[in-house]
């Protein structure tokens, strides 16, 4: 199996090569500018942090490029919510229920994959827009994660060495990276390149009316995505829990914009259809790259929220162009081209 294939190394056309050049050339500017507002930038312990808040917006933005993909309008903005309350859960299995957190960890997963469910059965079945589908769900479920929790924290997360997941390293790179964002990248990238299912997703994505002809069951496909959108979700509450050993009903606040501007910025393209990993992941390392050296360097969270609008409205910038370039949306895309 090789790695270039799965996230696009020989893509055809111009939209995905430009765009990781792109990223690449800005991810390098990024580096070079934090480091001169914030000599602490390139610490050990920075880099460290960096990269674990990497991996939870990581997941999210994987689980939200899934969506975008499969077309249609997807969108989930309920992503941060699901992280939430999916930490949450397994939280009160774990302290409440003295169950072993590993045991709650599979808890919050199933957890996850309900709550992708519903959101997939309201834009699916019901026939609500996404964006306000997931928008209503993204308050409901942070609302029902402070309700569970009174506003406070549920611990029962440091025994049975679950603190391994989330504070620990193998070969100087935290676990939590080494062990489950880049995994989840790589058997994604492959289900999507080499699969019959990612090949599904992509003509979903593309053209429904011609997928449903040639017999795609395209409301399945599409709510299978909501699902692993929530099921990537719930990961990252897991990582989440073990990184801080306590579940935060806010833990996951706001972290939907980053996950939304990562997928667009990385290149899937926002009617879905197009688009491949390797643009998400460099994407992933702009935005935290961005949000650590503002942070460090004292700029407000308001700052930071403009920067990450100014990234989302770049993104769609490039799209557009890209498709002016070709002459308009392309109506097919080979999946591993």
């Amino acid at each position: 199996m090789r790695v270039s294939s799965i996230f696009g190394a020989r893509p055809r056309g111009i939209s995905m090569a430009d765009r990781r050049v792109v990223l690449t050339v800005l991810l390098v500017v990024a580096m070079v500018a934090m480091s001169a507002l914030s000599p602490y930038f390139f610490s050990v312990d920075n880099l460290l942090s960096m990269t674990q808040f990497g991996a939870l917006v990581g997941l999210l933005a994987l689980g939200q490029a899934m969506v975008i993909l499969g077309g249609g309008g997807g969108i989930d903005l309920s992503v941060g919510s699901t992280l939430s309350l999916s930490g949450v859960v397994m939280g009160v299995v774990a302290q409440d229920a003295g169950a072993s957190p590993w045991l709650a960890a599979f808890v919050a997963l199933i957890a996850g994959v309900l709550l992708g469910l519903i959101n997939g059965l309201l834009v699916t079945v019901v026939g609500i827009p996404a964006l306000i589908a997931t928008l209503g769900t993204l308050f409901l479920y942070g609302s029902l994660a402070m309700v569970l929790t009174g506003g406070g924290q549920v611990g029962g997360m440091d025994r049975d060495g679950f603190r391994f997941l989330g504070n620990s390293t193998v070969f100087g790179v935290p676990t939590q990276v080494l062990l489950v964002l880049v995994p989840a990248f790589l058997v994604i990238g492959a289900v999507l390149a080499w699969t019959r299912y990612g090949r599904r997703v992509y003509q979903v994505g593309n053209n429904e009316e011609a997928a449903a002809l040639v017999g795609i069951d395209v409301r399945r496909i599409r709510l299978s995505l909501y699902c692993t959108s929530g099921l990537l979700a719930a990961v990252a509450a897991v990582v989440s829990n073990a990184w801080l050993l306590t579940a935060r009903p806010a833990a996951g606040l706001n972290l939907e914009l980053q996950a939304v501007t990562i997928a667009v910025l990385g290149g899937i393209h926002i009617f879905g259809g197009r688009g491949r990993l390797g643009g998400v992941a460099l994407a992933v390392l702009l935005v935290i790259v961005l949000n650590s050296g503002l942070q460090l360097a004292g700029f407000s969270q308001t700052v930071q929220a403009g920067v990450l609008g100014a990234l989302l409205v770049l993104s769609a910038l490039m799209s557009s162009l890209g498709d002016a370039r070709l002459g308009g949306r392309p109506r097919r895309r080979d999946a591993i081209a």
